[in-house]
């Protein structure tokens, strides 16, 4: 786009020296600059519809269709403005207060159960792991689970989420009658070692802590948070650095196998959470399966989460996240949609094969939430952020 409007620029510049050189310099030449200006800045406010037009066509797994358009930055209209300005001086400082005080009383459950306790520390040859209290035992354990879902749950609601609507799809036993591994399904009842879930927002988290509360990968620095950190080591996170790709990186891939076999041989051991396609979409696409989870061959539980909204989304796609948190607490009601599958049990053909595995599971959690597949990923999402930016510069 920058090329494309250089190019203008020198376009509109040469002709004007023709002019100059022909004597046909016009008389007043500021006006002359002005004209250039305006019509200079009008080209490049079609060039930018036209290119945000192609755009959201290409990434259009990460384009807001909410009130507040791209990156939150939209025209609102009058009645928005108003809405909004009521809850800033309202909703928002009050959801902000009860927010920190329920963040601040699961902090200090989190505390007081890990006191006199040792921690869970990486063996010698595993790779470089934060501590973590995942394992912990007894009424520690209990009161760390019990807590952490009852408190979650009042997070939600603070922020609006006052009913979630939860639904099971159950599998018809005629309908699935042709097909030997259908029929395994249905009949086996081994516990799952991890739940899959698509991934539309941070508030993702909080439902599944809510509900199975997990462990789950998380980037490192989140360990280190103030008072979120103690929390996420009570959960039993595996921490990874996005950005490392050396050995320690492929060591995380074999601790998050271990930890999946483990919850699905032992029953006290903590389900893992996993968000297979690596980042977060619109809630409208599902993107490319990475193959971490299924590596383990053990049963998974499918899980699709879905945000309806009639003004903001509450989906973290491309707005940035003082913005979107702004913006979720001042709506005064959000909603959230779950959808629940059977437990999928591998066939040996995908035990064997990974890929396969995933790529089958996506496609039910497809078919089942009526989500369009896509082929893009991280690396597209970041190109779709940068281009926004540059529309937003100009």
């Amino acid at each position: 786009m920058d090329t494309e409007l250089k190019n203008l620029n020198q376009n509109h510049s040469h002709e004007e020296q023709q002019q100059i050189d022909n004597g046909e310099q016009p008389l007043l030449k500021s006006d002359s600059k002005s004209s250039n200006q305006s019509t200079n800045k009008t080209t490049e406010k079609q060039v930018t519809a036209a290119e945000l037009e192609a755009m959201e066509k290409k990434f259009a797994a990460y384009v807001r269709r909410d009130v507040y358009g791209p990156m939150g930055c939209g025209e609102l209209p009058v009645k928005e403005k108003v809405l909004l300005g009521v809850a800033v001086v309202t909703l928002l400082p009050l959801r902000v207060v009860v927010g920190m005080t329920v963040l601040v009383i699961y902090y200090l459950v989190c505390r007081i159960c890990t006191l006199f306790t040792t921690p869970h520390r990486p063996e010698e040859g595993e790779p470089q792991q934060m501590e973590d209290y995942g394992h912990l035992g007894g009424w520690r354990r209990e009161v760390i689970v019990r807590c952490g879902r009852f408190l979650s749950r009042a997070m939600l609601f603070t922020l609006g989420f006052y009913w979630i609507s939860n639904s099971s799809r159950i599998y018809d036993q005629e309908k699935l009658s042709d097909g030997s591994d259908s029929k395994d399904q249905l009949e086996s009842s081994e516990r799952p070692g991890v739940v899959i879930s698509n991934h539309v927002s941070y508030l993702d988290i909080l439902y599944h802590m809510s509900s199975s509360f997990p462990s789950f990968v998380a980037k490192r620095s989140v360990g280190k948070l103030p008072l979120v950190g103690l929390i996420s080591k009570c959960l039993g996170c595996v921490y990874v650095q996005r950005e490392d790709r050396s050995s320690d990186f492929k060591g995380v891939s074999g601790v998050v196998t271990e930890r999946i076999k483990e919850a699905h041989d032992n029953s006290d051991a903590p389900l893992m959470l996993i968000f297979p396609e690596g980042t977060t979409t619109n809630g409208n696409f599902l993107l490319p399966f990475k193959t971490g989870a299924f590596r383990a061959g053990a049963p998974v539980l499918p899980v699709i989460l879905k945000y309806p909204y009639q003004r903001f989304s509450p989906a973290w796609d491309s707005i940035s996240g003082v913005r979107h948190v702004v913006f979720l607490l001042c709506q005064f009601v959000n909603y959230m949609e779950v959808m629940r599958l059977p437990i999928y049990y591998p066939s040996k053909e995908e035990k064997d094969d990974p890929k396969l595995y995933a790529s089958n599971v996506r496609k039910l959690m497809a078919d089942e939430g009526n989500m369009t597949l896509s082929d893009i990923g991280l690396p597209e999402k970041r190109i779709y952020h940068a281009a926004l930016n540059a529309i937003a510069a100009v």
